[in-house]
């Protein structure tokens, strides 16, 4: 196959999945990943992709918001990790904010029997994984539901939000960056976010590593904004080193 058509299928491959990544696309086309780096850089040069960590969008689905099935089966061993990783830093006794997000969803499943905490979610999956965990006093914020993230927002989830100080939030997100922070692509969700950031005394990131560079519509918070990120062996050591000059623990499971 020449360098052409290989370039055109991986244009239609990200049209189709709303992503790529090097490693899958030198399986498929049976190349070396250098030789997909090159076809991503010619085709970003172009204007027809966007590259990012790990691979590469297509140009205008920058904010594209995959259904979550389709997110959770992304990178699904790195979120297993990393959840796992997350158990490290709930309290002994005391109280937890999950965001909505399919790593909080997974961290909310694997949180031990014999948890004796009180969980505040406004995350329809992870209310439902704890919904009959003896040890879980479990309060579910109300609000609109977004069918996309099965998450709630809006005014009802926003003054929940302002009522209480949970010890530790374990926070999502679309996209990071050192110079773009954090992002989604909803206002509402982000409002959300936002909001649980302000609601904890100690903020947990947990991001899978092919989000790290990815820059959405609606910001919600900054690096500075997060005590602890925890991610995946994907993420560089340079970029690591940068994240933390922002004053965030990098801890990569």
């Amino acid at each position: 196959m020449f360098a052409a058509e290989r370039q055109q299928e991986i244009m239609r491959l990200a049209r189709d999945s709303g992503r790529v990544d090097v490693l899958s696309l030198a399986e498929e086309f049976q190349v070396t990943a250098e030789t997909v780096r090159r076809d991503l850089k010619a085709l970003d040069r172009a204007g027809l992709v966007r590259r990012v960590h790990g691979g590469a969008i297509p140009v205008g689905h920058l904010d594209f918001e995959p259904d979550l099935a389709e997110r959770d089966a992304v990178a699904a061993d790195e979120k297993e990790r990393i959840a796992l990783a997350a158990l490290a830093e709930l309290p002994a006794d005391g109280s937890v904010i999950l965001d909505a997000g399919t790593t909080a969803a997974r961290l909310a499943a694997a949180l031990p029997v014999d948890s004796a905490l009180t969980v505040v979610t406004h995350a329809l999956p992870v209310a439902a994984r704890l919904a009959d965990h003896p040890g879980i006093a479990l309060h579910l914020v109300g609000g609109r539901v977004r069918h996309r993230t099965r998450a709630a927002v809006d005014a009802w989830a926003l003054r929940a939000y302002a009522e209480i100080k949970a010890d530790v939030v374990f926070l999502a997100t679309n996209g990071f960056a050192p110079d773009g922070g954090l992002t989604t692509p909803d206002l509402a969700e982000a409002a959300v976010k936002r909001a649980v950031i302000g609601a904890a005394r100690r903020v947990v990131l947990l991001a899978d590593s092919a989000k790290f560079g990815q820059q959405h519509f609606a910001r919600f918070g900054d690096l500075a904004d997060v005590d602890l990120l925890i991610t995946d062996m994907g993420l560089a050591p340079d970029d690591a080193r940068a994240i933390e000059a922002h004053g965030t623990e990098v801890v990569r499971a």
